[in-house]
């Protein structure tokens, strides 16, 4: 796998300074819960599944989620899991002629993780883990447990990914205990936990509040509070945090806007108008602004639940040549003692000591996104990922 390993080799070569790299489902779990960009979620009911993961591997999706829970109705849950199955030994067929993302399962109750494996037989080597929904320390604890015992008995990787979604880490009153206990428990089982997930949609549920297409996530400043509150003690930068990934952008396509669109003119040529247009029809102008917040707020890839919400994410997802520029002059080994220097784009200060956590993370970033040429921005890595 490789982000912008859709698009044509000599394609890439003009887009970037340093392609992204190449990964597989057994890289190191540092790269894959950087690389895991754009993870789109698909109900396991899907009856071409199969084709399904095919075909958006060869759009550009290098994660996915099946669900087996809240994308289901409850009495679908038996059959999903029997659809599931088939359609691993389908894919299993296919393979290694067939390039897959990295996939997992998001289940209900614990039990489910070690009969799936069961299940799953030979293919379960196609699967890279679980998602834990409702993650709380007592909720949660179970799950990991049942995913450790299904990891040994099947001898397979296997990752979990926690969704922060309870009502107790929303309420005020038991956020911080209900944070502390998380923090225990995917401490303990660290090895085995990939990223975080925000279940921002059961956030504004528990108020009843839905945000329009026209405002972000962090407009709401309920929701906000919470995400601040989660990178504060999961997502630090000093050792001891986790990948938090970006929540889900619930909206495909603009019936009618209220407010102006909020991408500028300026960052398209004229050659690139109809790009702008499209973008805004389909209603990705807010998308664009609330993976920038994303990354302002030290999250990293998005929830997605449509495809055409997967490039935009990657496209935001490159390192920018200014920024690899002074990342790279930040970690120089001669810089160890701290200063301030000048950066090379002369546009702004680097203080070695303060940004070198920011420089690191970066250059993770840049090893499996890529970095862009100095002339190329997002636009021209939406333009080149459009099928055409």
């Amino acid at each position: 796998m490789r982000h912008f390993g859709q698009i044509a080799p000599e394609v890439r070569e003009r887009l970037f300074h340093q392609e992204p790299c190449v990964f597989t489902a057994d890289s190191s779990a540092r790269m894959l819960a950087v690389a895991l960009g754009a993870t789109l979620y698909s109900p396991a009911t899907r009856p071409k599944l199969a084709d399904d993961i095919v075909k958006q591997t060869g759009r550009g999706v290098v994660s996915m989620v099946l669900c087996l829970e809240d994308s289901i109705d409850d009495a679908e849950v038996p059959e999903a899991e029997a659809n599931l199955v088939r359609q691993f030994a389908d894919l299993a067929e296919r393979c290694p002629e067939t390039e897959l993302p990295l996939l997992f399962v998001r289940v209900r109750a614990p039990e489910q993780i070690p009969d799936l494996v069961r299940r799953l037989g030979e293919s379960v080597r196609l699967l890279s883990g679980f998602v834990l929904p409702k993650f709380t320390e007592e909720r949660g604890i179970p799950f990991l447990e049942a995913l450790t015992a299904a990891e040994a008995a099947s001898g397979r990787r296997l990752f979990a990914m926690p969704v922060l979604e309870s009502p107790d880490l929303l309420y005020r009153e038991s956020r911080a205990e209900t944070l502390a206990g998380i923090f225990r428990a995917v401490d303990k089982y660290r090895d085995r936990v990939l990223a975080l997930r925000l279940g921002v949609t059961d956030f504004c549920s528990a108020y009843g509040l839905r945000r329009a297409p026209d405002m972000t996530a962090y407009d709401v400043q309920i929701v906000a509070s919470v995400i601040a509150d989660v990178v504060n003690v999961l997502g630090r930068a000093d050792g001891t945090g986790f990948t938090v990934t970006g929540p889900v952008w619930e909206y495909f396509r603009v019936q009618e806007r209220m407010f102006k669109p909020q991408l500028r003119r300026s960052p398209f040529t004229p050659e690139a108008e109809d790009l702008r247009a499209l973008l805004i029809e389909h209603d990705m102008d807010g998308l664009l602004r609330e993976i920038s917040l994303d990354r302002a707020n030290g999250l990293q890839g998005k929830t997605c639940i449509h495809p055409s919400h997967v490039l935009p994410v990657h496209a935001l997802s490159v390192v920018s040549h200014e920024e690899f520029s002074d990342a790279q002059d930040i970690l120089r080994p001669e810089r160890g003692g701290g200063g301030v220097l000048r950066s090379a784009y002369t546009n702004k200060m680097n203080e070695v000591k303060p940004h070198r956590a920011w420089a690191e993370r970066t250059l993770q970033r840049a090893e499996v996104f890529g970095v862009a040429n100095e002339d190329i921005g997002f636009v021209e890595l939406l333009a080149a990922g459009i099928p055409g």
